[in-house]
């Protein structure tokens, strides 16, 4: 089955250059387990958002979601992590996490652990629990125009988040990972530019995450 479910477990490795000052902050572009994908996290309207931002298999479509008219569409910019609410007292966020392999929404968490790991459980009707963890591929990623106005959320100031440099390349096409399809690092596009580099941008500003009715 070309699209499975955006988890996994531990990948070894991870996104070197952090500092542990970052441990608690989940967001930014994080590798699933097996490889397949990367999924970029930031926080929109107040909650944390997660969508696919790169594919190894690109092309990947929807197909298992038991709406008919979502079937066809794009894997990639696919919100995966759905508003995720910070728990009070802890560095843990609870919202719902879409599985593509059965088209299912279940109730789930993300926990950073430490400054290249991110933690994911969700439950089935409160039982049947399981978790996985994702491993940071890209830096976390400042408060965008799109969500400077939500409550908590810092102003960044200016554009929209992007990773820099040969990060933009890493974030966005999984450099430690075959990519076919997508650029080197070396050919990755200039910080401000948009393009093959990084073909998902501001997730905050996918339709799916910026129309969401709170």
């Amino acid at each position: 089955m070309r699209l499975a479910l955006y988890t996994g477990l531990i990948l070894a490795g991870g996104y070197t250059c952090l500092t542990p000052a970052l441990a608690a902050d989940p967001t930014g572009d994080w590798r699933v387990a097996d490889g397949v994908a990367n999924i970029r996290v930031a926080q929109c309207n107040g909650s944390m958002w997660g969508a696919v931002s790169w594919e190894k298999q690109p092309g990947g479509r929807d197909e298992n979601n038991p709406d008919v008219s979502k079937k066809n569409r794009p894997t990639l910019g696919m919100a995966t992590l759905i508003d995720m609410k910070k728990k009070p007292g802890i560095d843990q966020w609870e919202g719902q996490v879409y599985n593509a392999k059965d088209g299912q929404l279940y109730s789930a968490t993300i926990t950073p652990a430490g400054p290249d790991q991110l933690e994911i459980k969700g439950c089935v009707m409160g039982f049947l629990c399981g978790g996985e963890t994702w491993t940071r591929v890209g830096p976390p990623i400042p408060s965008s125009p799109a969500n400077a106005m939500a409550k908590g959320a810092p102003k960044s100031g200016g554009a929209a988040p992007k990773a820099h440099g040969t990060q933009a390349a890493q974030a966005t096409t999984g450099a430690t990972a075959p990519a076919p399809a997508a650029p080197k690092a070396a050919g990755a596009a200039k910080p401000g530019q948009k393009g093959a580099a990084d073909p998902v941008g501001d997730i905050c500003l996918l339709p799916e995450i910026a129309g969401f009715a709170h």
